[in-house]
């Protein structure tokens, strides 16, 4: 003989059946996080494509670059047909000085980056750098190109 347990009320699932399901009240975050990644890709690949300069062959060095600054730093350019240029914009030799003094006038910093073209002679970087301090500015840096010769013997 055995004992058995009489089941009065019928199966369970019987009884789930008339229970209403609750509307799902979580976010699907997966969709938003695909967007994010595409829209990150994106920039990563464009950013590069935004920095704005004029074509200058400049010369390579073995010198490290300067630490990244807060605002867009101040750039005069002289490429190799001899055109001089603040920024992007072309000016005149002869309106040279007189620019540089309105724009220190205006900025907090003395910082200015010299971009020529490996080209043009010593003279006429050393002139516009004369230009420069005589504009007010006494923080001049030149830019080159990184990957040129050390002169320790180790070319890299």
């Amino acid at each position: 003989m055995g004992a058995g347990v009489l089941d009065k009320g019928g199966s369970r699932r019987r009884g789930r059946r008339n229970v209403r399901r609750r509307p799902m009240s979580e976010i699907n975050v997966t969709p938003f996080v695909d967007v994010m990644l595409v829209l990150l890709i994106i920039f990563m690949v464009a950013a590069p494509l935004l920095t704005v300069g004029v074509p200058v062959e400049l010369p390579e060095t073995a010198a490290s670059p300067l630490p990244s600054e807060e605002h867009d730093p101040l750039t005069v350019t002289l490429t190799s047909d001899g055109r001089l240029l603040v920024q992007t914009t072309e000016i005149a030799r002869g309106e040279l000085i007189p620019k540089l003094r309105a724009i220190q006038a205006e900025r907090a910093d003395n910082k200015i980056f010299l971009r020529a073209d490996g080209v043009i002679p010593y003279e006429a970087v050393m002139q516009v750098m004369g230009a420069l301090n005589a504009g007010g500015f006494r923080n001049i840096g030149l830019v080159t190109e990184s990957g040129g010769p050390r002169l320790d013997g180790q070319d890299g």
